[in-house]
C-alpha cells in the first residue's frame, strides 16, 4: 500500500516530525510505500491566496490522493494543530480522503496532545476519511530521539509497533 504522511510542523527538528520519520520507517518495514510530506520542507501558500499555480499544492494533493491511507501529524500548540497543518488540509478534501484509513499523530509540551488529536480527526471525518480508532501522542519527556531518528523512550516505541499494525490492517481492508 501507498501511505502518505503529512507532518504538520514549520520547525526545523519537531518532534512530531521525527516522530511521523520514525513511524514511515516502521510502515516502510511492513513492506509499504511511504510519502512524508513535510511541511517545513515544503510550505504551502496560505489558502485562498494564488494556490493553483503552486507546485507544492499540487505535490500535496497529488501524494494524499494516490495514497491508500493517510497519517496527520502535528505539535499540539495551544490546545491545538498547527496552523500550517490546517493550511494544508484546507487544501485538502473528499477526493483526498474518501474512505481512507488516516491515523492521527502529535507532539505535546505537555502529557499528552488530545485536544489536537480529536480536532484532526473532525476534519477527517468531514473530508470522509475513516478515523483509526487508535492514535499516537508523545508529550513532556517522551518527546526524546536518538541521534537515528528512534525514540528514546520504549513507551513510545512500544506504541508506535501496537499502532501502526493496527492502522494497516485498517487501511488494507477499506483499500479500494
Amino acid at each position: 500500500m501507498r501511505i502518505a504522511i503529512i507532518a504538520g510542523s514549520n520547525r526545523a527538528h519537531s518532534t512530531s516530525t521525527m516522530l511521523s520519520r520514525y513511524i514511515g520507517k516502521v510502515i516502510e518495514s511492513e513492506g509499504h510505500e511511504v510519502t512524508l510530506f513535510d511541511l517545513h520542507v515544503r510550505p504551502l501558500p496560505f489558502y485562498g491566496s494564488h494556490e493553483e499555480a503552486d507546485p507544492q499544492v499540487a505535490a500535496l494533493k497529488e501524494a494524499a490522493l494516490h495514497s491508500d491511507a493517510i497519517v496527520l501529524s502535528t505539535p499540539e500548540y495551544h490546545g491545538s494543530m498547527s496552523g500550517v497543518l490546517k493550511n494544508a488540509l484546507d487544501f485538502l478534501g473528499g477526493d483526498q480522503f474518501d474512505s481512507k484509513a488516516v491515523l492521527s499523530v502529535s507532539s505535546a509540551g505537555g502529557a499528552v496532545g488530545v485536544s489536537s488529536l480529536t480536532q484532526m480527526q473532525a476534519i477527517v471525518r468531514n473530508m470522509h476519511g475513516i478515523n483509526c480508532p487508535e492514535w499516537i501522542s508523545i508529550g513532556g519527556a517522551s518527546r526524546q530521539f536518538d541521534e537515528d531518528g528512534t525514540p528514546s523512550s520504549a513507551d513510545v516505541k512500544n506504541r508506535v509497533h501496537r499502532t501502526v499494525p493496527y492502522f494497516l490492517k485498517l487501511a488494507a481492508k477499506l483499500r479500494k
